[in-house]
């Protein structure tokens, strides 16, 4: 198939929720391409990776509450439990590996521009934070630091965006729960989050500006514009913790890919 058919097969097998397939039309369009996506085919792509991953989380999480029940019970299918998470996890690792492979060698070299040079560095250290979640030891610390450096590299190239565009809001948004959750930096993540905030807010055009009209990314910049510092209360209230966060922080949202966490 050409180009425009793989994009057409792409949207096709959005619609019938069939994202495993939706993954491979997007490779070959990447593979096959000799610049960068265009708009549409970069959200495309994220959809696509943003579902099969959101997927492998979610049961993840299940999983893992599953397996710290069998063993607080010392029962005998704990063991079970836990080989069903390693192929879960086997499966996240090959499909996070794969998307980060097509960025490097594909994609990141290629972008034409601050939006899509944005957009691709985040996207690398977004999947990066979703293997370190679930990772262990020196393995969490590699995949850690991975996504360190991909979100710095990718917050230095969103100078170039205005402080309201829903790309750099929502790297801000990823950023902060990166420090939060994975590395630990409670005070940073949440100074992170207010600064984007007041970025955004005292931008001169943000009146007029359709990236603040989201109700999802509207949602985000209220709550980081409340979210308490760390030092002012205990961690188990802190303000990113996944019990405390609007329901969409959570969950994979398939548009709009920019925003997405």
């Amino acid at each position: 198939m050409n180009n425009d058919e793989n994009v057409y097969m792409s949207k096709l097998a959005e619609q019938a929720e069939r994202y495993e397939e939706m993954v491979e039309y997007m490779k070959s369009v990447v593979t096959a391409s000799g610049s960068d996506l265009s708009l549409e085919e970069r959200n495309l792509l994220s959809v696509a990776y943003k579902n099969v991953v959101g997927a492998r989380r979610a049961s993840l999480r299940i999983i893992g509450s599953i397996e710290a029940k069998e063993k607080e019970k010392g029962s005998s299918n704990a063991a079970l439990v836990t080989n069903y998470k390693g192929k879960v996890e086997g499966e996240l690792d090959n499909i996070c590996g794969d998307i980060v492979a097509l960025l490097d060698g594909h994609l990141i070299g290629k972008a034409s521009g601050a939006e899509a040079s944005v957009f691709y560095l985040k996207m690398k250290a977004d999947y990066y934070r979703y293997l370190a979640e679930f990772a262990k030891d020196s393995k969490k610390a590699e995949n850690a630091t991975q996504a360190a450096d991909a979100y710095k590299a990718a917050t230095d190239s969103a100078g170039g965006l205005a402080p309201t565009h829903p790309i750099r809001l929502g790297l801000a948004l990823n950023y902060s729960v990166f420090r939060y959750e994975v590395q630990g930096e409670t005070q940073d993540a949440c100074t992170l989050a207010k600064e984007a905030f007041d970025s955004a807010t005292t931008h001169p055009h943000n009146a007029r500006s359709c990236s603040l009209g989201s109700p999802r990314r509207g949602a985000w910049l209220h709550h980081a514009r409340s979210c308490p510092l760390p030092s002012t209360q205990p961690d188990r209230d802190a303000p990113w913790r996944r019990r405390d966060r609007p329901s969409w922080c959570c969950s994979p949202s398939p548009r709009p890919a920019a925003s997405g966490l």
